[in-house]
């Protein structure tokens, strides 16, 4: 699951950096620093929605021309890339190191201009094109629409785990992140929250389900028995970010939490998946 390696590889202190058209290749590629470390640069092939014939458009395109300067400039040199495809550049973030586009609300606008030009393109007077620059009235994306965008147009997000932004709300409500549950004794009644990345339902286990849930810190491991299970069938299969609270077990450093009630955190529009009953 790309969206758990890649929050793992930043736990262990590896540099992801996010899909970028004047850098990014179709698949994911290793650079170098200026201080001799490595980072991992996110493919085109990561975009939902985008051809493979329309990413590597993009970067032979690059590497022979040189840097695009626009979106103009991008939907005249890959004319294969269809609206649809430079929307959803647009929308990740994919743009934003493009000349005279600040953020992502700001990269939509151009494509939506430069989808409008089509056919009359070149003939279009370039002073009124300014003067729309200069006028636009944008907003950037807040954090939580960055967050969708993120995971609706790739399954992933290189910045911020969703629940790093959560974590002021929960500590006052003394929900524990999945690092600090290392800290508690067996048997201690604990409550903790997370992203659920994944559901397990063992045929040897006679009922129970494993949840693994991800917070920004790790994973927590959770126990919901056959009788939960039977009680909270939609919060367990349905819910994407979930609250779990009971003792927890802690045998020679192999932790979970035996669940004996479990509530969803439904103040978030992220669409996460997971992998279910493998």
């Amino acid at each position: 699951m790309p969206a758990v390696l890649v929050k793992d590889a930043q736990r262990h202190g590896l540099r992801v950096k996010p899909i970028d058209i004047q850098i990014s290749n179709w698949p994911c590629t290793i650079e170098h620093e200026a201080d001799g470390s490595l980072s991992l640069r996110m493919g085109l092939g990561y975009a939902k929605g985008l051809r493979k014939q329309a990413g590597e458009a993009i970067a032979a395109a690059r590497t022979h021309d040189g840097p695009f300067l626009s979106a103009e400039d991008l939907a005249l040199r890959i004319p294969s890339l269809n609206r649809k495809e430079l929307t959803l550049l647009a929308r990740i973030g994919a743009l934003n190191n493009l000349d005279q586009i600040e953020h992502r609300r700001d990269a939509l606008w151009q494509v939506e201009r430069a989808g409008k030009l089509e056919g009359p393109l070149l003939r279009q007077d370039r002073a009124s094109l300014q003067e729309d620059f200069a006028t636009r009235p944008l907003q950037q994306m807040n954090t939580e629409e960055r967050l969708i965008a993120d995971y609706a147009g790739t399954g992933l997000t290189v910045g911020r785990h969703p629940m790093h932004y959560r974590r002021p709300d929960l500590r006052r409500q003394h929900i524990l992140s999945a690092a600090e549950l290392k800290s508690c004794h067996d048997g201690q009644h604990v409550r903790t929250a997370g992203c659920i990345i994944a559901r397990q339902r063992p045929g040897t286990a006679k009922g129970f389900i494993f949840l693994s849930m991800e917070d920004e810190t790790g994973i927590a491991n959770v126990i919901v028995t056959p009788d939960l299970y039977d009680r909270e069938r939609l919060l367990v299969t349905r819910s994407k970010f979930l609250m779990a609270e009971g003792p927890l077990q802690n045998q020679d450093g192999v932790i979970h939490v035996k669940a004996l009630r479990l509530t969803a955190l439904t103040d978030s529009a992220l669409e996460l998946h997971s992998h279910d009953f493998h």
